[in-house]
């Protein structure tokens, strides 16, 4: 049997469930989610490798359809050149909802790439035979490969979805050693872990403006030392998260730190401060920093 490798590109809209279905691909947390939008900004890899094949799937940010700073506009950049830039696409929509955010995101999308759409939240449907005609006007928007109906949170349709795609790789040998995960450092996943929570337990108490920058990454045999830093843009944002008595930090940190340890497989010391840096989201220097430029 011929061995299968290649690049998919996970796409959509925000809150789509992209970066749910990844994780629950690989069967591991590696893309941080929460319900406010945008919550993903960069391209995460995450690989599964099996007997047959390595699938190598790319989470991407969601397309903005409306933004207003220099960040949003690289989020948009990374999507528009993943796409082209990959052996497969996965479209990921909502199930009964296609508006013209979704049709932007098909719109970058080439015929010269496989596209799988991938119907998503299939758990939530009211009226489940509604599905099959909404399947059908979707076969006539695009000449996709397939049509996959799933739900990512739920797990439901995911091993068929593996098998749709796994011919639709391109015939190489492995890229990465078969119990690799993800090609992101753990620096980076630390200050995505603390950026996670930070949204989870801030909800709409906190805007969008807020990022996470590791300063600090020491490890040793059987503890790491992690030292991370939130940028706010206003300080009134600052005592926000830090909250009475350094609760909300502390609560943030906490959880952060229980996720940190699942995927490093050893203790964490974690520290993080909270720093007023404004306009950070237009600052070339700052978003290069983060790893957005």
């Amino acid at each position: 049997m011929h061995f299968r490798t290649g690049h998919v590109a996970i796409v959509g809209r925000p809150n789509v469930g992209k970066s749910t279905l990844l994780n629950n691909l690989v069967q591991q947390k590696i893309s941080i989610t929460s319900r406010k939008a945008q919550t993903t900004r960069h391209s995460i890899n995450g690989i599964l490798t099996d007997q047959q094949s390595q699938f190598i799937f790319v989470d991407t940010p969601g397309f903005q359809t409306h933004y207003k700073n220099r960040m949003n506009a690289v989020m948009n950049r990374v999507v528009s050149q993943c796409v082209n830039d990959v052996d497969l696409v996965l479209f990921v929509i909502e199930a009964l909802r296609f508006d013209e955010r979704d049709q932007q995101v098909l719109n970058l999308l080439s015929e010269s790439i496989p596209v799988v759409l991938v119907v998503n939240k299939t758990d939530r449907l009211q009226e489940k035979n509604k599905l099959l005609p909404f399947l059908d006007a979707m076969a006539k928007k695009f000449d996709f490969s397939a049509l996959v109906p799933v739900s990512a949170e739920r797990k439901e349709q995911l091993f068929e979805l593996i098998e749709t795609i796994r011919p639709l790789l391109p015939e190489n040998p492995p890229i990465y050693d078969v119990d690799e995960i993800t090609d992101k450092s753990a620096r980076f996943m630390a200050a995505e872990f603390v950026r996670e929570k930070l949204f989870r337990l801030m909800g709409d108490e906190v805007p969008y403006l807020t990022s996470v920058v590791t300063e600090k990454f020491v490890e040793t045999e059987k503890l790491i030392e992690i030292h991370t830093t939130i940028l706010v843009d206003k300080s009134n944002q600052k005592s926000i998260i830090i909250g009475k008595g350094g609760e909300r930090l502390k609560l943030i940190g906490t959880q952060a730190r229980m996720d940190m340890e699942k995927i490093f497989g050893k203790k964490v010391f974690l520290q993080i401060w909270v720093k007023v840096r404004s306009g950070w989201a237009d600052n070339v220097s700052v978003l290069r920093q983060l790893g957005h430029e």
